[in-house]
């Protein structure tokens, strides 16, 4: 099984075009125009057109069906689609079902996007509305009752056990808030441009579910976010430098459920990103030692530490301190809390930036990036590097 070995994928396929929308709270279009707008710019970043595209990869909850996208985009022929379940958990994986397509010849150019009217239309913070009868449905079934009603709520319940185990207090969090609001604010792009915040700003914001406050969450964001990905060998003939995929996986824990995995032995970590980390080291051959750049997705400050700790970073309940001090660059765009919520993708955007040398908070001589997807649900990740591997 792959999940013991190192795969074959490194190396073979690299992402070529970024392209986004601004990102707004009220978009004023629909959110198949936002992703033809998106998938369009990141075609002429990379230098393509859309006859070159026969591949599509988007997210199960996506409104804009590839075949649509297609027509609405200008491309022809199609010979690839597909489609990742688990809301942010599927934003790497976008890239790795790409990359596998190009590897394997079945796909030349494929475009991963991702568009929604999040704030001005379906709110995902809102929680649970409705749902039809299904069994993930069932499992959230134990939970709802109870008043576990959001994300947040969810997420909650590990943060107040993280915080217990490690003798913590919720400014932990706040490192993280700080340092991603510290990033949006040089960024013209970001929502919160120009608008950092302290960690006194932090513990003044509002509870939302204790321990989490306004500041621990994610903004709502409407948007869209288009990536390009290729061969490695044709990448070399485009005009930007390409984000080499060194690494891609998935992973799902033991007893997973959709934010809701109140059932382990432990609440402090993210079984499911363990097995991201195991395979993307075991793959790349790399160590926490050797990534320049980290772009870890941040719907809750609280599952930013949790990651950090299972990738090895730093020790179980020291990942505030080694934010804090600024150990590793993280989340140089703002991140979801202080540029946008496009369910990773724009984290992506922002690692490609990082290896092409062009991001407004670039890091001298970031040659690796590692790019994560949702935690509390399965999952994916990436390490992008430049063209020398």
């Amino acid at each position: 099984m792959s999940v013991r070995r190192a795969d074959s994928l490194g190396g073979r396929a690299a992402i070529v075009g970024i392209g986004a929308t601004e990102f707004s709270k009220d978009s004023g279009r629909s959110e198949l125009k936002l992703a033809v707008e998106a998938v369009r710019a990141a075609l002429d970043d990379a230098g393509l057109t859309p006859a070159d595209v026969d591949g599509l990869v988007t997210f199960t909850m996506d409104t804009s069906p590839e075949i649509t996208v297609a027509q609405a985009a200008g491309m022809g022929e199609l010979s690839f689609f597909s489609r990742i379940h688990y809301g942010g958990g599927a934003a790497c994986a976008t890239v790795q079902q790409a990359a596998l397509a190009v590897a394997s010849g079945v796909a030349d150019v494929v475009v991963c996007y991702r568009a929604f009217n999040e704030r001005s239309g379906r709110r995902f913070g809102s929680g649970v509305q409705h749902r039809e009868p299904t069994a993930e449905g069932t499992a959230l079934g134990w939970n709802l009752p109870f008043g576990l009603l959001t994300p947040a709520s969810w997420v909650a319940m590990a943060a107040q056990r993280y915080l217990h185990t490690y003798n913590l207090t919720p400014e932990a969090f706040g490192h993280v808030a700080v340092t991603d609001r510290r990033h949006a604010a040089r960024n013209p792009a970001a929502y919160f441009y120009e608008k950092p915040i302290t960690l006194a700003d932090h513990a003044a914001s509002r509870w939302i579910v204790e321990p989490l406050r306004l500041l621990d969450c994610c903004q709502e964001t409407d948007g869209g976010q288009a990536i390009v990905v290729t061969s490695a060998e044709r990448a070399r003939d485009l005009p930007r430098p390409p984000a080499v995929i060194i690494a891609a996986a998935q992973g799902a824990g033991r007893a997973q459920e959709q934010m809701t995995s109140f059932y382990r032995d432990g609440l402090t970590g993210l079984p499911e990103m363990d097995v991201v980390a195991r395979q993307l080291w075991r793959t790349s051959g790399l160590a926490p030692a050797d990534i320049d750049v980290g772009i870890l997705y941040d719907h809750f400050t609280p599952f930013v530490l949790m990651q950090l700790e299972e990738f090895g970073f730093c020790g179980a309940g020291e990942a505030a301190d080694f934010v804090a001090d600024d150990a590793l660059p993280l989340n140089t765009h703002g991140g979801q809390l202080g540029e946008a919520y496009l369910h990773g993708m724009n984290g992506i955007a922002e690692a490609v930036r990082q290896i092409r040398g062009t991001s407004v908070n670039q890091i001298p001589g970031a040659a690796r990036t590692l790019v994560t997807a949702g935690t509390g649900v399965p999952t994916s990740g990436l390490i992008l590097g430049t063209d020398g591997g």
